[in-house]
């Protein structure tokens, strides 16, 4: 049975209506702010060369996050950074001596009631159909924001809800593999809706995924952002500590390790120079979720995904625009030289993460998901046009504010402490993202416009 409810709160808005108050929404506004202070106060210490660290004094035994530059295999003994303030230490290859005294915890086996945020989106729809799959109850809220096109996510839900119908069906035909779905449109900073969604259903393993995405639009408005993504994640927490969980994951990005100096970007490195708002929010987001754990013993693990593609892929993201663009024939516009290398994650491998991060309640973890290596500009744009079977037309356009040189995941943290590994090469992924959008939109997409 698949449950659709909805909120009166304005669906385009992170911030709810000021007339709606209580306790935990006074809380959390106070607590978003110092997540915010506590982001500041870092980068102002990193500037100065103060070399303290919020997460140098963290019980890696314990399952916490910790910083160990002894470790580090430094590019030239290290970089400087740009402040000139004190040299930083570069990760020049994987470094899994790091974690090798870390306990590992067991996955939690049996059914499950989770709540995914967000999962009318690119990664919780996919997340949600495989927790429904295995047997588990899932509770989706979505506020359905229009960063992207509504239909999109609508679509997105509806494919959970007939998954759901159809495996009730086959429950009553003896079929163990009976699971339920309800869905919530509404805003998780809006305290009365989440509260009856907790009180009604009771979830004991909470997946928060809900956020706002893009790195270019936080530079324009930066403070939805921070509603969205600051005081929402500390909103979901403050619903935790007062209905409990068994587990708690929440959504990071690879956009907080900035202009890294590494090669191989380790849980173990400085994050203290966000490059865009978005970053900001996103590095917020863990140093709140850190005040949690040790503030009521909250077991939460942090999540940095690695630029995800595949089908039903966000609109805005490049793997999904060039495909398009391309299929269609029309002209795509590259950012630079094409050198720029991102370490693009396909969307099977990030779920089989995230659902290995919901199963081990660590006490507190940040994990890199990701492939593992990157791949350029160039090579992208060459992989997509092989796979289309067309020729791009290019419009070359300057090096993007906010944008980062490249990300390269070391993943040997997740592979240790999750099993965590990246299965399909990205010549495969797009392989399949392309089959993907021509069955969906034609050879040509030519449906693409009848869809929206």
């Amino acid at each position: 049975m698949t449950t659709i409810a909805t909120t009166s709160s304005n669906n385009n808005s992170a911030m709810m209506s000021s007339s709606s108050s209580s306790l935990p929404t006074r809380t959390s506004m106070t607590l978003a702010k110092i997540a915010v202070i506590m982001i500041i106060t870092n980068v102002m210490a990193y500037s100065f060369g103060v070399r303290s660290n919020p997460f140098t004094e963290m019980d890696g035994a314990a399952g916490g996050n910790y910083y160990a530059p002894r470790h580090g295999r430094l590019r030239g003994g290290a970089s400087v950074d740009n402040a000139g303030a004190y040299a930083v230490p570069a990760f020049t290859e994987p470094a899994p001596e790091l974690w090798k005294d870390v306990p590992i915890v067991d996955p939690h086996v049996g059914h499950k009631v989770v709540l995914v945020t967000g999962a009318a989106g690119f990664i919780g729809s996919h997340v949600a159909a495989h927790l429904l799959r295995r047997g588990d109850d899932v509770i989706v809220v979505d506020e359905m924001n229009d960063y992207y096109d509504v239909n999109v996510k609508e679509g997105n839900l509806a494919l959970l809800a007939k998954l759901s119908e159809d495996m009730a069906k086959n429950a009553k035909r003896g079929n163990d593999g009976k699971s339920q779905l309800s869905i919530y449109k509404g805003d998780i900073n809006d305290v009365k809706f989440m509260r009856e969604i907790f009180v009604k259903h009771k979830p004991r393993w909470i997946c928060h995924l809900a956020a706002r995405a893009g790195v270019r639009p936080s530079i324009q408005d930066p403070l939805l952002y921070v509603r969205a993504n600051v005081q929402g994640t500390t909103n979901m927490l403050e619903y935790v500590r007062e209905f409990g969980a068994e587990n708690v994951v929440v959504a990071s990005s690879s956009s907080v390790y900035g202009e890294s100096p590494s090669t191989f970007f380790t849980e173990a490195e400085y994050v203290n120079r966000p490059v865009s708002p978005y970053a900001a929010t996103k590095r917020s987001g863990e140093l709140i979720s850190y005040t949690y754990h040790r503030l009521y013993d909250m077991p939460i693990t942090n999540l940095r995904f690695f630029t995800v593609y595949g089908p039903r892929g966000r609109p805005d993201m490049a793997p999904y625009k060039f495909i398009s663009r391309i299929t269609r024939g029309e002209e795509i516009e590259q950012y630079g030289d094409g050198t720029t290398s991102r370490d693009y994650t396909y969307i099977d491998d990030i779920v089989d993460g995230v659902v290995r991060a919901i199963d081990r309640p660590y006490k507190y973890q940040i994990f890199n998901l990701g492939k593992g290596s990157g791949t350029k500009l160039n090579e992208f744009i060459g992989l997509v046009e092989k796979h289309v079977g067309k020729k791009a037309r290019i419009k070359m356009m300057p090096p993007q504010p906010g944008d980062v040189p490249f990300t390269n995941a070391d993943v040997s943290k997740a592979r240790r402490l999750l099993g965590y590994s990246s299965n399909f090469p990205f010549d495969e992924g797009i392989m399949r993202t392309v089959a993907w959008f021509k069955e969906a939109f034609g050879e040509n997409g030519e449906r693409l416009n009848m869809a929206g």
